[in-house]
């Protein structure tokens, strides 16, 4: 399991004397293998928009594949995403809710 992303933890940025305080952002997941056209795709869209997220090889260790499908209601292809714990689903639910202007909303929680 591998964190990427951008951010470094700080919840607000420093200016002179003043605190500008940046809104929170979610806790995104995202569980992938490394040779998925989809799983790069997904990725790319996160990078895309800064986001900081935790990817899950669903290759690497035992036992991600199964937890992966335990929390997704059984699903077994990748990618699978979730923020905030919320099952988002793969590579087209996550594309859907950016072109619908869902997703940013989604990332601000």
């Amino acid at each position: 399991m591998a964190s990427k992303g951008a951010g470094d933890g700080e919840e607000g940025t420093y200016h002179g004397s003043q605190l500008r305080s940046e809104p929170a952002m979610a806790k995104v997941e995202i569980y992938t293998t490394s040779w998925c056209p989809f799983c790069r795709r997904a990725l790319a869209l996160l990078d895309g928009k800064a986001v900081t997220y935790t990817n899950i090889d669903v290759e690497e260790g035992r036992g991600q594949k199964r937890a992966m499908g335990l929390r997704s209601g059984g699903r077994t292809t990748v990618p699978q995403v979730f923020i905030n714990d919320q099952h988002i689903g793969g590579c087209d639910e996550l594309q859907a809710l950016e072109n619908s202007g869902k997703l940013d909303t989604l990332l601000q929680a």
